[in-house]
């Protein structure tokens, strides 16, 4: 895959490194000619000196052959008018931005372009490990109504079939995690000690599903 990014600040040097490292081109654009530096010596992608919105600027990081693009700079506007010119003008659906006012990424989504509110992701994460478990989602729709929760469920259930679990919770469990592994349970998977459930939820189920799990099944 070719894939051009926004922005090399710490986040879009690093996502640069990582799908270059995973196999695929990268081309990286910022204003800054020594932003480049935080690619390192061993970047063997292109780089592209420019605003990432600038469609000639876009042309020269390869952006009609490109697979994906993820607008990452510091500048909401500038990462939301780049999203949209890469989708509208080059016809690239697979665009992500990188947003800080989540009102403005809750309306982009809705729109149709994936974004990544970087305030609401953190203080989400420090949420996370600061309130039990379950009390902040992991990943929760552009609407807020539907969220997927990680559950530590009391060791009772152990040895129920994870469809017994889920009928008794009435929701959906996508995945387990198991000693560090995920599985996407079967019709006869059983729920074992250790395991750490992955639960999706609407918004209202969630006060019940949590008491469900705390406690040993009646």
């Amino acid at each position: 895959m070719h894939l051009v990014i926004m922005g090399c600040g710490r986040v879009g040097s690093l996502l640069a490194r990582g799908l270059e490292y995973r196999g695929h081109t990268v081309a990286v654009i910022d204003i800054d000619q020594d932003a480049f530096r935080r690619l390192g010596p061993d970047f063997q992608g292109k780089t592209v000196k420019g605003l990432g919105f600038d469609r000639d600027v876009l042309r020269r990081a390869g952006i009609e052959k490109a697979d994906g693009f993820a607008a990452v700079s510091s500048g909401d506007n500038s990462n939301i008018i780049a999203a949209r010119v890469v989708r509208e003008t080059f016809n690239v659906s697979n665009v992500v931005a990188r947003i800080y006012d989540q009102g403005r990424a809750e309306v982009y989504e809705r729109l149709g372009i994936p974004s990544v509110a970087t305030v609401r992701w953190a203080a989400d994460q420090m949420m996370r490990r600061l309130l039990p478990s379950g009390s902040e989602p992991l990943w929760r729709d552009p609407s807020g109504s539907v969220r997927l929760m990680e559950i530590y469920a009391n060791p009772g259930w152990v040895g129920k079939k994870i469809t017994q679990m889920e009928a008794a919770a009435k929701c959906r469990i996508p995945f387990v995690l198991r000693f560090g592994a995920g599985i996407v349970p079967g019709d006869q998977s059983v729920f074992q000690d250790g395991d750490l459930l992955y639960a999706a939820v609407a918004n209202e189920q969630v006060a019940d599903v949590e008491d469900l799990f705390s406690k040993a099944p009646v």
